[in-house]
């Protein structure tokens, strides 16, 4: 197997992890937590669980970020383009604009009108930050199971 090939092969696997990852959160854990728990416990939870969603997702998207220049050899591709926006994504969310949105909910919960809104539409812009990542990261991986023969080895050696 050459080395472009596993290079493209890691980039998928990391890039499905993510997926993966990204779906579960979003769609079993963070509801889970906000109907099984109760508020007071479920904010604090989730304000713990999310600073590791953020790093676990952004080193999976830089290992195949460094996979896909190796399988590259060095090119930018689109699909390198991409990739270094989602983790780009990824830090901005855990760095910047997490703080943000905890500073406004505390407020919030202090009773500071206006810091409910500004909670309200920090919290849609992670959404959708989050939303384009998911749909970005689903696009990778679809181009490279389906679309990038050397990303399927076994495929490749068995024609």
């Amino acid at each position: 197997m050459e080395l472009p090939a596993i290079g493209y092969l890691v980039a998928a696997l990391a890039l499905a992890l993510t997926f993966g990852g990204m779906t579960f959160f979003s769609a079993v854990v963070t509801p889970l937590v906000f109907s099984k728990l109760p508020l007071k416990t479920a904010g604090p939870f989730i304000r713990q669980v999310f600073p590791w969603y953020y790093l676990t997702t952004g080193v999976l998207v830089l290992i195949a970020l460094s996979a896909l220049i190796l399988g590259a050899g060095g090119s930018v591709t689109w699909e390198v383009a991409l990739s270094t926006l989602v983790l780009a994504g990824f830090a901005f969310a855990r760095q910047v604009l997490m703080p943000l949105i905890n500073r406004a909910r505390d407020a919030e919960i202090a009773g500071d009108l206006r810091a409910a809104r500004r909670f309200r539409r920090l919290h849609l812009v992670s959404v959708i930050i989050n939303g384009l990542q998911w749909l970005a990261v689903l696009a990778g991986s679809y181009r490279f199971w389906f679309e990038h023969p050397t990303s399927r080895p076994w495929l490749v050696m068995s024609l």
